[in-house]
């Protein structure tokens, strides 16, 4: 059983991190992508950096929640 937890904490620990909001965004960003991909047909070379864009003002805007003033 030990193994087993430890291989979950692993894949927590390699996945979340230290920030839960960042990984949410991440796996939104890229559903979204894959949506926009399967669903509408959106040419990957138009989705790539849209979706690069995405991520990083999903980064951006959890590093400003995370460092705002209290």
């Amino acid at each position: 059983m030990g193994f087993i937890r430890g291989f979950g904490q692993f894949w927590y620990d390699l996945i979340v991190g230290d920030d839960w909001k960042i990984a949410v965004a991440v796996v939104v960003t890229l559903a979204l992508g894959t949506v926009a991909l399967l669903g509408f047909a959106v040419p990957t070379v138009v989705l790539t950096p849209v979706v690069g864009v995405g991520l990083m003002a999903a980064f951006a805007i959890a590093l400003r929640i995370d460092t705002r003033d209290r």
